[in-house]
């Protein structure tokens, strides 16, 4: 094939600005040949450089005593557990795939985040996902909800691993922009944890897997832009995945790992073999030569850039010891796999690229990767204008309805509070029969058979709050998940985080940016979960507008006992319902405000992280000493919400009588958000215990009422039947 002239136009295709250009220039002496071209404009995609992030990404915590990887260094974060294991999870975006193709975005996206985690030597345990639509009474919505929720059920479900829970969420601002975000967790040896680092001059290059094609060519280049009318022509960005194939690749590459026979992985992701052989050889400091022509293709002709730019699924980069590359190659032909010496490791640090010997591409490898020469970006910030007109509601102008049994219905049946039973029934969430806590909770746990532990997982975040108050959206995100995770019995450990945002050159969603990562970064540091990885997915963005700034916190727990777990419905008729906490006095950024009046307004409440932290203690406590029956959180709907959905998730059917003294607004008291409370129900014989537990961490605390009959009575304001409730939470979702 002839080679392209290089034009500004072809440069500009290419994502890269002429400041960019001239660096590359620079930086290698010459012009760059056309397949170094589409590699470095890969490698310095947003999606894989971080380039307008990676100076912020540095200041969240990163340290913490469990560890047993560097924050960003690896495929995935690997927690110790004790017991010779450690816990790997991490969470990714497949957001503009999933716009284009719903099932396919979707199902490649848990397809990408499982392979992360077996890379680290660990078998993957569970899955959740964190989702963002548009206004749902759109049939274009209701289209992109189902082929995403097909695409998350078909692959988790035919490779095999439960998918335990998650989030979805309804708000106009993601109408074309969908956010598909997938977490996996594994569980792994110490001994079999793998680095993703080119290391020993001599070994062996292998390629494993699945055949290449020219499916998700510039895949990452197409994340590093806006959605516009234009991305039909980009359908070719979206890879296909194959939940089969992924199996024997994994079944595959954990008996290479167990067996000793490798150096280190790295799956083929985003810039397939681009990406995986150059922050190999980066990470290293070695270099890499590669023989494409070695190269396993399902298609005919295809050129050194679409086979180093490809990015079809089911892909592994192995680094082997010479002596080990027939025993690797027996064991990939047992699964009826591919692994096939494509490369050496060299010591030059260049990323050689040759077809038939003749030398495609050299680049250095520093020059590519994370950390390394690629540009680095601090964008211009500026206060956005709407915070200001934001800033003047005033709760007092809104009326109080007369009648709040009527707005309970409204809210309880909201697509942002009703149940979601609809989407997660479609997953098998009890495959591996290891699932303690199925979705529909605070957070889902896993048992560990090995040991008899137990892990807790959940991902939050109030897209809604981020944009009223990015820096308190932010610490709701972090503090509301850690919460969860308490409410199930866990001790919180470390997080994974999902960043969505619009163009970070436009100044207002950079600044919205840098607060929400000053919000985490207070809130991790408060709890002691640092920050073990994650992705940054920046330019959401579509002509409409930008979708409200959702960094989707994904965490993990550790319960040394499953058997103790928290489920959140009540469990016996006639225990007393506590509110761990105090009670709600404004309306502002809630549901409730949403649905009732039209109004998506005030500041979200605030984190007050000491009491938070304080509300973890005690609650911990009280699990210690086998007082907490069920425990479910105050959050999206408020106190009543938290209510009416301990009963529809109880043991048993039943129904809640609620007396409680009201010190503000009704409707406040009832659907406003304030954070720091945990509905939670004990005996009442347990009473004296709470008390003196509470008394002790000098923690407020109410007897707010009884588990019992068939309706839910707040006072005498909210008087429904139960079964009536339920059944308008249960049955407004429907795909």
């Amino acid at each position: 094939m002839k080679e392209p002239q290089m034009t500004p136009e072809l440069i500009k295709a290419h994502g890269l600005n002429e400041e960019e250009y001239e660096l590359i220039l620079r930086s290698i002496g010459r012009e760059p040949t056309f397949t170094e071209l589409g590699i470095i404009s890969v490698m310095w995609s947003e999606h894989a450089s971080y380039k307008n992030s990676i100076k912020y990404l540095k200041k969240l915590p990163r340290e913490g005593k469990h560890l047993m990887t560097k924050t960003g260094e690896e495929n995935a974060g690997v927690i110790d557990i004790g017991h010779g294991l450690g816990i790997s999870f991490k969470i990714e975006s497949h957001n503009h795939p999933s716009a284009l193709e719903p099932y396919h975005g979707a199902a490649t996206g848990v397809g990408g985040i499982l392979r992360d985690i077996f890379t680290m030597g660990a078998r993957p345990i569970a899955v959740l996902d964190s989702l963002r639509f548009g206004n749902i009474s759109n049939p274009q919505v209701k289209y992109l909800l189902r082929g995403v929720v097909s695409g998350i059920a078909d692959y988790g479900n035919c490779f095999g691993v439960p998918t335990v829970g998650g989030e979805t969420f309804f708000e106009d601002s993601y109408e074309a922009n969908p956010l598909v975000n997938a977490m996996a967790i594994g569980i792994l040896k110490h001994e079999n944890l793998m680095k993703a680092s080119a290391k020993g001059v001599g070994n062996y290059v292998v390629y494993a897997g699945s055949d290449t094609g020219r499916d998700g060519i510039h895949g990452a280049t197409f994340a590093s832009v806006e959605l516009t009318e234009e991305s039909e022509e980009s359908r070719t960005a979206v890879q296909v995945g194959d939940p089969f194939m992924e199996k024997l690749l994994l079944e595959a590459t954990l008996e290479v790992i167990e067996l000793g026979l490798v150096v280190s992985i790295q799956d083929m992701g985003a810039a397939g073999l681009t990406c995986s052989s150059s922050e190999m050889a980066g990470k290293a400091g070695t270099g890499v030569e590669l023989e494409i022509s070695f190269v396993p293709r399902r298609e005919k002709e295809m050129t050194p850039y679409e086979v180093m730019l490809s990015e079809s699924q089911e892909r592994m980069l192995l680094i082997v010891r010479p002596e080990n590359y027939d025993k690797v190659e027996e064991v990939f032909q047992k699964w009826d796999l591919h692994a096939v010496k494509i490369g050496v490791v060299t010591s030059d640090g260049n990323l050689t690229v040759k077809e038939k010997g003749e030398i495609k591409a050299q680049l250095p490898a520093k020059m590519l990767v994370l950390g390394g020469d690629a540009p680095v970006y601090d964008r211009e910030t500026h206060y956005p204008a709407y915070l200001h007109e934001i800033n003047k509601f005033d709760a007092q102008s809104v009326k109080i309805p007369e009648d709040l049994n009527q707005e309970f219905r409204k809210l309880i049946a909201s697509p942002n509070i009703c149940s979601k039973r609809d989407i997660y029934r479609q997953y098998d969430h009890m495959v591996q029969i290891n699932t303690v806590i199925e979705p529909g909770s605070d957070a889902a746990v896993v048992r560990i058979k090995e040991t008899g532990q137990g892990i807790a997982a959940t991902v939050d975040c109030n897209g809604r709050y981020c944009y009223l108050n990015p820096y308190e959206g932010a610490k709701g995100a972090v503090a509301e998940a850690a919460r969860n995770i308490v409410c199930s019995g866990a001790r919180p450990l470390a997080i994974t985080n999902c960043l969505n945002f619009g163009n970070p050159y436009k100044p207002e969603m950079y600044w919205t940016f840098t607060e929400v990562i000053r919000g985490m970064s207070d809130a991790c540091l408060a709890f002691e979960t640092p920050v073990t990885g994650g992705n940054v997915s920046f330019y959401n963005e579509n002509p409409k507008g930008a979708v409200y700034p959702t960094p989707a916190i994904g965490m993990i727990g550790l319960l040394e006992d499953y058997h103790k777990a928290i489920k959140s419905g009540f469990q016996n008729e006639g225990d007393l319902i506590i509110l761990l906490g105090d009670n709600c006095s404004h309306i502002g950024a809630s549901e409730y405000l949403k649905v009732s009046h039209n109004i998506i307004s005030g500041n979200p409440p605030a984190v007050d992280l000491d009491k938070e932290k304080l509300l973890h203690k005690t609650f911990m406590e009280l699990v210690d000493r086998k007082i907490i029956r069920s425990a479910h959180d105050c959050s999206d709907g408020g106190l009543a919400t938290a209510i009416a959905e301990s009963c529809f998730t109880a043991a048993e059917f039943m129904g809640a009588r609620i007396e409680m003294n009201f010190e503000f607004r009704p409707d406040a008291e009832l659907f406003g958000e304030e954070h720091s409370r945990i509905v939670c129900s004990i005996a009442t014989d347990d009473l004296p215990g709470l008390q003196e537990v509470c008394a002790r961490n000098s923690f407020p605390f109410q007897v707010i009422g009884k588990t019992g009959g068939s309706e839910l009575k707040i006072n005498d304001l909210i008087d429904i039947g139960i079964r009536e409730l339920k059944k308008s939470w249960e049955e407004a979702l429907q795909l």
